[in-house]
């Protein structure tokens, strides 16, 4: 893979609530120790719409890939949970191939950054 193109910095979020008997319950598990499934489940559907976002982003600005992904978890409050990713989106080709140019438009300022309205999740 060669990368002949890097078209800017892309972001995804998902920000979830979590259900107050959820809670509860997962508080129980953990002072009686185990692993909370509800919570766990809830961490792998909000990794997947940030990352459903990020391609998004990147395949608007006519990238085939992104590169040095980071992903972060974080709490907001006593029942939200946050997780954020961001990388370089880039257009890649195999090493024999020749380079051809990105055809998506060119990315408006601040897009892709979290900054503007959220896409539509992808079909």
């Amino acid at each position: 893979m060669r990368i002949t193109h890097y078209l800017g910095v892309v972001s995804g979020e998902a920000i979830l609530g979590a259900n107050v008997f959820k809670d509860f319950f997962a508080g129980v598990r953990d002072i009686v120790g185990g692993r909370s499934a509800a919570y766990e489940q809830q961490l792998r559907e909000a990794k997947q719409i940030a990352f459903q976002e990020m391609s998004y982003w990147a395949g608007s600005y006519g990238a085939n890939g992104v590169i040095g992904v980071d992903l972060d978890y974080e709490t907001i409050g006593a029942s939200m949970l946050m997780v954020s990713t961001s990388g370089t989106a880039v257009y890649y080709v195999p090493i024999d191939a020749q380079p051809a140019p990105p055809t998506g438009p060119a990315p408006a300022p601040g897009a892709g950054t979290g900054t503007g309205p959220a896409p539509s999740p992808p079909a």
